[in-house]
């Protein structure tokens, strides 16, 4: 008859009238899968997960700070581009043609873009479907012999 289930020191329970270590089962030693380790070894990972989760956080935070810190510096050189211009045209002049060429970098930026994508359409492995489609066709036949 069992005893009454009591907390141990790892924090679970086990009947009090087993020896300590001793299974269920009867198996004697306890199997690996009860192993007092075992909740070490899952808080020593998830340790090791969370220091690594902090340094994936701040990274990340960092490349986004680059990413603000790059295209301010962006601006900075449109703004630098229209100042020169600036030296032989009158100012709004240079904007314009600062604007033009950005304006005909993005467009042809965009259709790569897209060229790409069409590249890409369908969003659908074609030839594993027409695979699975021959294996599907090919049991049907051998179900039907």
């Amino acid at each position: 008859m069992p005893g009454v289930l009591a907390p141990s020191s790892d924090g679970r329970a086990h009947d009090t009238a087993r020896p300590a270590g001793k299974q269920r089962n009867g198996r004697w030693p306890p199997c690996r899968a009860h192993s007092p380790t075992k909740p070490a070894r899952a808080r020593t990972a998830w340790a090791e997960m969370k220091e690594k989760g902090k340094h994936y956080g701040k990274g990340g935070g960092l490349f986004g700070g680059a990413d603000v810190v790059g295209f301010l510096m962006a601006q900075a050189l449109v703004a630098t581009a229209i100042a020169a211009l600036a030296v032989a045209l009158p100012v709004w002049a240079a904007g314009l043609i600062v604007t033009a060429v950005l304006g005909v970098i993005a467009a042809v930026l965009a259709m790569s873009g897209k060229k790409q994508v069409d590249q890409a359409a369908p969003p659908t492995p074609e030839q594993t479907v027409e695979n699975v489609k021959a294996d599907v066709a090919e049991i049907k036949e051998s179900a039907h012999r």
